[in-house]
């Protein structure tokens, strides 16, 4: 079954399949872009490797909706989202993560670099998950990740190919990007907040 290449394991933002029209949940999706050295290199790999996915979305993290939690509840005003995405950012100083060798996600063709499920980047998601805020569920564990491959089939000599891929570049996490998704809308951007603690 394909998942959200966002996201999505990710998305993640992140998404079908000619065999499986898979939608999002109508919800609020966090995602943290991949800019610098690291977003350039996702990028040429990605224009390389699936250029339909290249040309869907920017690469990026879905910090939340994909895993650990649903997306936030596509109700919830926008002034609560400022209050607290903002009390998180200003007390959260940018950091930077070291993507892993890729992972190839059993019995699909998506392909993905994972990011470490444990420190910075999992205190981030849980101090979002804590907030307060309503989310709608999610079946997986909180598993980060930056979507490579997500459309084409992998056959298993692309599939060596695209596993002995590396982002030679650490990942900055420095900006949450607040995106309602109403499949199959365009997602609309909410909200943009730096880190600045």
């Amino acid at each position: 079954m394909r998942r959200d290449p966002g996201d999505r394991h990710e998305f993640e933002n992140d998404y079908h399949d000619a065999d499986w029209e898979w939608r999002r949940p109508r919800g609020i999706f966090v995602l943290v872009p991949i800019e610098g050295e690291a977003g350039a290199q996702l990028r040429a790999i990605r224009a390389q490797h699936d250029p339909r996915l290249a040309a869907m979305n920017a690469p990026h993290v879905t910090l939340i909706g994909s895993s650990g939690a649903g997306p936030i509840a596509p109700d919830t005003p926008r002034d609560v989202l400022k209050r607290v995405f903002g009390g998180i950012a200003t007390t959260t100083a940018p950091f930077e993560v070291v993507a892993e060798a890729p992972h190839r996600f059993v019995d699909t063709g998506i392909v993905s670099f994972p990011l470490p499920a444990r420190g910075p980047l999992r205190a981030l998601h849980e101090r979002i998950v804590t907030s307060g805020l309503r989310f709608l569920p999610t079946r997986f564990a909180f598993a980060p990740h930056a979507t490579i491959s997500y459309y084409p089939d992998v056959s298993r000599t692309k599939e060596r190919a695209l596993l002995g891929l590396r982002l030679t570049a650490p990942i900055r996490i420095e900006r949450l990007e607040l995106s309602l998704t109403n499949d199959p809308q365009p997602p609309d951007v909410l909200l943009s907040v730096p880190l600045a603690g």
